[in-house]
């Protein structure tokens, strides 16, 4: 029998070698509190982001504090909207007949949805870079492959709560499943059947993409948020394959999962919007600020300096103005006074001449 033929023949599947062991727990208790590896990866990938970005944005000529900034409201609005797109992808969990709503607040069991996390992040970082006076667009690039590790690093998470793997397989980088697991799961397998490591494969090409955008930035010089939607359809490319291959309960539309199609539609969008971008800016953005909003000399580092910048040169520039015309008024009075004074003997003397 072929290697294919028995990855199709289900009797093959309990008979496989070992595979890769799922993690025995996934939860510490230290005393009252618990300590989760999904929470812990969630963390150390927006750190490993955070250090990134700020390094590439410092390269890209943008303040310093920026990033750290943004990052502190991004990340919060990220995880909410993380959160409710799953929810709203998957509803039978949380509303269905066996669902309990109250477990749509418990993040440390998994479930965060990067369609909602991506919009609700960037939203938080256009509102501290809109207050600053910098572009978005400048943030998106130097941001978009410190993304790709975070989210490699957070699939980690999934691996140790044994969720989203995909379909059964005789590879042998399977990975194992816990019978409880799939019991809960209302899955039926045999004994020492092994699936596929979704979380494994999305793990690497995250990053092997990341790897890739910066190599393509750093040779063409990208800007004006192209990287960002080069990152995005790259992505979702990936998603699509992934997404297939994952067997855990989800809504389907016209037979295909809900972010099968959400990655093909977003992916076609970020494939336009990065043509378009192409075409209309060829060349990187000269500057990290917006138009009119660039800081005085020596306030570059400063992520305020932005907001007042424009205006302080305004005032500045009006009160020389000031100052030079009160300067003109005051020698124009000495000129008329000094003048005045020299006409005078001149007068004299004329006069004195009349009278000989």
């Amino acid at each position: 029998m072929s290697p294919l033929m028995a990855a199709a023949d289900p009797s093959a599947w309990g008979a496989v070698a070992a595979g890769i062991p799922s993690p025995s727990q996934g939860t510490w208790e230290f005393g009252p509190i618990p300590v989760r590896a999904y929470a812990i990866a969630i963390l150390a990938g927006i750190a490993l982001a955070t250090w990134i970005s700020v390094r590439r944005y410092r390269e890209r000529g943008g303040p310093t504090g920026v990033i750290m900034d943004a990052i502190f409201l991004a990340v919060p609005l990220g995880i909410i909207g993380a959160r409710i797109y799953h929810v709203f992808s998957s509803p039978d969990a949380y509303f269905g007949p066996e669902g309990n709503p109250w477990n749509a607040f418990a993040i440390w069991n998994g479930g965060l949805g990067i369609w909602g996390a991506i919009p609700a992040g960037a939203l938080g970082v256009w509102i501290v870079l809109r207050r600053a006076g910098l572009r978005l667009s400048t943030v998106a690039d130097a941001m978009a492959p410190a993304v790709l590790v975070a989210q490699a690093v957070g699939r980690l998470g999934n691996y140790f709560n044994q969720e989203l793997f995909g379909a059964p397989t005789t590879l042998p980088w399977g990975l194992q499943i816990d019978p409880s697991v799939l019991m809960a799961q209302g899955m039926d397998y045999p004994q020492g059947t092994l699936f596929h490591p979704t979380f494994l494969y999305e793990l690497l090409w995250n990053l092997a993409l990341a790897g890739l955008l910066v190599w393509v930035d750093r040779r063409y010089r990208l800007g004006h948020g192209r990287v960002f939607w080069l990152y995005v359809f790259g992505y979702t490319a990936g998603r699509v394959w992934i997404e297939m291959l994952r067997i855990d309960e989800a809504e389907t539309v016209l037979g295909l999962r809900l972010n099968v199609w959400t990655s093909i539609l977003v992916g076609l969008v970020a494939l336009l919007v990065f043509v378009v971008l192409s075409k209309r800016y060829p060349e990187r953005e000269d500057s990290p600020w917006l138009p009119g909003r660039e800081p005085v000399s020596g306030d570059a580092d400063d992520p305020d300096a932005g907001a007042s910048g424009g205006e302080v040169a305004n005032e500045t520039t009006a009160a020389e103005g000031n100052e030079d015309s009160d300067e003109a008024g005051s020698t124009g009075q000495q000129d008329a006074g000094s003048g005045g004074s020299t006409l005078a003997p001149v007068e004299q003397e004329k006069a004195e001449g009349d009278e000989r």
